[in-house]
Order: structure tokens, then C-alpha cells, then sequence
């Protein structure tokens, strides 16, 4: 749809002026956060001709192997957040640790992030993502942001993701609605085309990896049988959309309303999936959008992180169907 051709930098600026209280500063980190976001469609989309296919013989953090075009997500990202002088650390999937940027006193900011969602899509020509959480630190004056991030002193910002498909879209919320931007690159610029995006209380699809179904709970393997069993009353069955990549199925879900979900399993007795910097930026993108985002059992929001690699089941998406599958894992039926 059609928004009159407002970029994303006036967008930002002009809902920076609606807050008299804003310092400027966040605006900064999500404008250079859309300028890392071009580097990265730029790369992507020629990574083919300039060798950036395959892996680099190496496991991230998390045990996943890694990508050339992870790593260079990673140092853009970086790089990009590091000439800014706001952010005090990074967490990311691609780090062991926290990378420290700065100490100063404007360096307010931490930076949580997966650059490369989706990085087993990237040979295939599949849809990509990058996510991202921006946190507010406490008022001390240490710079330990690993304990700030982990206890209570830091406070959810922003967040938001770029995917990378058919075009290249970034959504994002500073809390005040959830904003869509296409990139037009032939001006280079993203213009605003999803205007206060609002996630559907119901849809009609569902997104999982089903391959692991035999290794779910019982009840939740009740949950799936339930969505793909025929009932016109209840608009059944669901119908099932998996990419393989986070941002592109949580997208759908958000737009045209379902769920998805990625519970634990026997490799991954705590969830795969990362709470710092997959997880609860989804969850603040898709809260803010009118929609819910759970465990299964507890609100992602509400789940304390014990440490930056942290696993969690998910469960994200219309409120309906999430609210659906936290029942049918607390009593076996809706």
C-alpha cells in the first residue's frame, strides 16, 4: 500500500518530535541500524558472484555453522553500531561473549541481535532475516553490560527485523505501533508501505517444523492434531507454512495472523531458539502489534535471561492461536 513516500529516516525523526522526552539517540541507532540493513540486501543479493556462498569451517556460539555471509552480517552490524558511539555492547549469535564498544558516558545502549537469521537458506536463494533488540542500561556508571542485560537494570527499547526475499522489509516499534519499510533500490531508501501494522486475532495457518513432532510434548502434538483436523465451525483445518527461516514465518504470522512455533525437543530439551536476541524482540514487535508471544507456558516478556545464549521454547502470533496452544499444553484439549 501506497504511504505518500515517507522514508524511514523521516518516519523515525517525526515520531522522535511526538515524544518530547526523547533524547535523539535511539533515533540514531535505528537509522544506522536501516543503513546496515542495505549493506546487508546489497551483499545478499550478489553473494553468488563474489564468493559469499558456503561455509567458513566453524560452529557460532550456539553450535550452529556458520556462513561467510554470517560472519559478514556480524561485522556490519557491528561496525555500523560501533560508529555511533551510543551502544556499550553487542549480543550476538555470532560472539561468545559480549563485545564491550564503549564505556563513555552517551554509550546508554545495548545492542542484542541475530544478523543473519535463516543463514541454511542462504545457498538456496530462501528468505533471510536479521533481528534485533535495543535496550536502554541502568544509570550506573559500570561498564559490565553482560550483568546489565541479565538482571534488571536494562530496559527493552526497540526492536524489530529486516528480511530479505522478493523485496527487503524492516519492521520495527520504538512501542508507539509497528512500522513496515520497503526498500525501493533504485532510490535507496526505505519507504513506509506497512503502516501500524496490527497482527489478526485469529488466521489460518500455522508455521513448524514437523519433523520433530514425534518429540514433543503429548499435549502439543493434541495442539497440532487439533489445527489440522477439519471443522468449518472452528475455521479448521490450519494450513501449514514453514520456510525455515524465523523472520519470514513470524512475518506471515504477524500480517495475515496464525502461529508459529519451535517448542523443545530431544535435541533441544530447553527450546533452539535464542532468548536475548531471537525471541523477545519478536515478542516486543508482535506485543505492540496486538498479538501474544509465550513459551507455552510464560510470557516471553516475562522470562528472565540467566545467561546471553539462552534457549527458550516459542510460541508467537495471534492471540488467539497462541492462547489456543498454551491451553492444550496446560490440559491436553482446547
Amino acid at each position: 500500500m501506497s504511504t505518500g513516500g515517507v522514508t524511514l529516516n523521516r518516519h523515525i525523526l517525526e515520531e522522535e518530535q511526538r515524544h518530547p522526552e526523547a533524547t535523539g539517540h535511539l533515533s540514531a541507532l535505528l537509522v544506522q541500524l536501516g543503513f546496515a540493513a542495505k549493506i546487508l540486501a546489497r551483499e545478499i543479493g550478489r553473494a553468488a558472484l563474489v564468493g559469499k556462498f558456503g561455509l567458513v569451517g566453524e560452529k557460532n556460539p550456539t553450535g550452529d555453522s556458520q556462513k561467510k555471509l554470517d560472519v559478514f552480517a556480524n561485522d556490519t552490524v557491528v561496525e555500523a553500531f560501533a560508529q555511533t558511539g551510543l551502544v556499550a555492547g553487542i549480543v550476538s549469535e555470532e560472539l561468545d561473549e559480549v563485545k564491550i564498544l564503549s564505556c563513555e558516558g552517551k554509550a546508554r545502549y545495548i545492542l542484542c541481535t541475530d544478523p543473519l537469521d535463516g543463514s541454511s537458506n542462504t545457498d538456496i536463494n530462501g528468505a533471510l532475516g536479521t533481528i534485533f533488540g535495543i535496550y536502554r542500561r541502568g544509570t550506573s556508571d559500570r561498564c559490565d553490560v553482560q550483568s546489565e542485560i541479565l538482571g534488571q537494570d536494562a530496559q527493552q527499547m526497540a526492536a524489530g527485523y529486516v528480511m530479505y526475499g522478493t523485496s527487503t522489509l524492516l519492521v520495527y516499534t520504538c512501542g508507539h505501533g509497528v512500522h513496515g519499510f520497503t526498500l525501493d533500490r533504485e532510490l535507496g531508501e526505505f519507504l513506509l508501505s506497512h503502516d501500524n501494522i496490527r497482527c489478526p486475532r485469529r488466521g489460518r495457518t500455522y508455521s513448524a517444523n514437523l519433523a520433530r513432532a514425534r518429540e514433543w510434548h503429548p499435549n502439543l502434538q493434541r495442539f497440532i492434531d487439533y489445527l489440522t483436523h477439519g471443522n468449518e465451525v472452528t475455521k479448521r483445518p490450519y494450513s501449514l507454512r514453514y520456510t525455515g527461516a524465523l523472520v519470514a514465518d513470524l512475518h506471515r504470522s504477524l500480517v495475515e495472523g496464525g502461529v508459529y512455533l519451535y517448542p523443545a525437543d530431544g535435541g533441544h530439551p530447553e527450546g533452539k531458539l535464542r532468548l536475548l536476541y531471537e525471541c523477545a524482540p519478536l515478542a516486543f514487535v508482535v506485543e505492540h502489534a496486538g498479538g501474544r508471544a509465550s513459551t507455552g507456558w510464560q510470557l516471553i516478556r516475562d522470562v528472565q535471561a540467566k545467561s546471553i545464549h539462552q534457549r527458550v521454547p516459542l510460541v508467537i502470533g495471534s492471540s488467539h492461536e497462541v492462547a489456543l496452544c498454551e491451553r492444550f499444553l496446560a490440559t491436553g484439549q482446547p
